[in-house]
């Protein structure tokens, strides 16, 4: 039995059961879980493994591939532009990276790459993992290319390009990458140990994925013209190989950042506490607002279930995701079942970043569990 480690507050002794629980039963390996009352941090829980032979302690400072949680740190960099005058998400991406006009996608706004609805979820083929780790290379396809779907009309979730897409019209504006930009003016300001890809210096306390189960999609009935079979082979993910040097070393901003919900919780709060941490402010009030713009509602062309973004971020959905209150809250999460979610209301953030990766698209039943406890305790 591994004993967690941290802080709880004694309203939240349910999370820790539970996380013990599912450590204790090998539910989890590893796992982390912090949460942010207006900067009172209630729960900082860590524990587990790092490793699936179990030899290594899950420690403070172990760092995992969040995925898909990298696409929150992605979209406040761009707010933060926003913030800053120098981005509009109702002007057309091609008047910061004029080449993305190509083959009718002139009119594709900012706010279309923002929520998954510009039409280009990835790469037409032949497409390989190791395209994206090719940055020029991969975004000048991605700008000659055309949309699969009429933009704006739908979201079609950009797996594993949305850090392309949103990155390269934030080189264009600052000469920074994304790597860059969130090192030196997120990551850094904020002191939270979180970075997108990861330093060779960093990869020994970095946990390991663990892969999930297979997606529960049959592409070869969909068919070749489907916007999931297009997006899920354009290029294919496998979840090993966030494992590799080559993913570690990538400018990924839709999936291979890598943190843990300390880190995750540290940036993210910068939304639910109206836009400032502890003195460094990334946003003001009325650019968090534009967050939550709805883009879109629907089922979503590629992952097939309703689906709600604003502009950045997934809203609560509850037919999708029930244990997010239907309440101003926006959220994402990660492949596997990491999640952050920002209750602006509460001015409160939710964090949980684990190695073991479960079943299904976005979250799973273990961070359900987190989430509902938490909720629980503070309605109780």
């Amino acid at each position: 039995m591994a004993d967690l480690q941290g802080t709880c507050d004694k309203r939240f002794e349910a999370v820790r059961r539970q996380l013990q629980e599912n450590v204790d039963s090998g539910a989890e390996l590893g796992a982390s879980i912090v949460l942010d009352l207006d900067g009172e941090i209630a729960i900082d829980l860590w524990g587990g493994y790092a490793e699936s032979d179990r030899t290594r302690p899950w420690e403070r400072d172990t760092i995992t591939n969040v995925w898909s949680t990298t696409k929150t740190v992605t979209s406040l960099a761009a707010l933060m532009l926003v913030d800053r005058g120098e981005l509009d998400v109702d002007a057309p991406v091609a008047r910061y990276w004029p080449e993305f006009a190509a083959a009718g996608k002139e009119g594709v706004l900012v706010r279309h790459l923002l929520s998954h609805t510009s039409g280009v979820s990835g790469l037409d083929q032949p497409a390989v993992i190791e395209d994206l780790y090719d940055w020029d290379k991969s975004t000048a396809r991605f700008a000659a290319q055309a949309p699969w779907w009429v933009p704006g009309t739908a979201s079609g979730y950009h797996a594993l390009n949305f850090g392309h897409l949103n990155g390269e019209v934030l080189r264009r504006i600052t000469g920074k990458t994304l790597k860059q930009f969130v090192a030196e003016e997120i990551a850094g300001p904020l002191g939270a140990d979180f970075q997108i890809g990861a330093a060779e210096s960093d990869w020994d306390r970095i946990a390991p994925v663990i892969p999930p189960p297979p997606l529960p999609f049959d592409l070869e009935a969909l068919g070749v013209d489907s916007p999931v079979v297009k997006t899920l082979t354009g290029p294919p993910a496998d979840a090993s190989n966030a494992n590799t040097a080559a993913w570690r070393q990538a400018d990924i901003g839709a999936a291979n950042g890598h943190g843990n919900a300390r880190s995750v919780a540290r940036i993210l709060s910068v939304i639910s506490r109206g836009g400032a941490v502890d003195g460094v402010r990334l946003l003001r009030p009325e650019t968090i607002e534009l967050i939550f713009r709805e883009q879109s509602n629907g089922i979503d062309l590629v992952l097939g279930l309703p689906f709600r973004f604003g502009i950045g971020y997934g809203l609560p959905v509850p037919v999708t995701l029930p244990y997010v209150p239907d309440e101003k809250i926006c959220f994402w999460g990660g492949w596997g079942g990491s999640v952050i979610i920002m209750d602006v209301g509460r001015r409160m953030t939710v964090s949980y970043m684990m190695n073991r990766m479960g079943a299904g698209i976005v979250g799973s039943d273990r961070s359900e569990q987190y989430v509902r406890a938490i909720y629980d305790a503070l309605a109780g």
